[in-house]
């Protein structure tokens, strides 16, 4: 009996170290840096080893808007389908990203939704407290930075957040 409570012991403490995620996934909101305003609420999730992110709400944008400024494809893009008749809620604008170590991603892509651009993208993942530059942060915050080659490119932070705050951005 003793060696079956341990048996099942182990297979819970294995199980739960294969059950922890990334840092990175989960929800956020997408904070514009010169504004300081929220412009998304995001899902981060992975798909076969792959970080990849949707936009799950819009502040100023109604349900069903149409990512109509986009291009009819992109290189790498992960659904079938033409990109510029799809709902700018929904799809994965960022994808391709693999794992480098804990909360650091790289190698993938982000298309801004909003002007059909394509950018190189990378994600990382800094806990409350980390001094980012000459800030520190005061929440686990998201680095994406999106570059157009040569380490030329910008960075946004994003907050974390829960589901139901991600999802709670639509205008009524």
């Amino acid at each position: 009996m003793k060696k079956i409570i341990a048996l099942v012991i182990g297979l819970a403490i294995v199980g739960v170290c294969f059950a922890q995620t990334d840092p990175a996934v989960g929800f956020w909101l997408s904070i514009d840096e010169n504004t300081n305003e929220i412009t998304a609420g995001w899902e981060m999730y992975i798909v076969n080893n792959e970080l990849r992110g949707r936009i799950v709400s819009i502040p100023n944008d109604p349900r069903g808007t149409i990512a109509s400024d986009a291009k009819e494809s992109y290189r790498g893009f992960p659904l079938p389908g033409k990109v510029n008749e799809m709902e700018v809620a929904g799809p994965p604008w960022i994808f391709g990203l693999t794992r480098r170590g804990e909360g650091d991603w790289r190698g993938g892509n982000v298309i801004d939704a909003g002007n059909g651009n394509m950018y190189n993208c990378r994600i990382t993942f800094h806990r409350a407290g980390t001094r980012v530059g000459r800030t520190t942060l005061q929440a686990d915050t998201l680095e994406m930075r999106g570059e157009i080659g040569l380490g030329i490119g910008r960075s946004q932070f994003w907050r974390k957040t829960d589901e139901a705050t991600a999802n709670s951005l639509w205008p009524e």
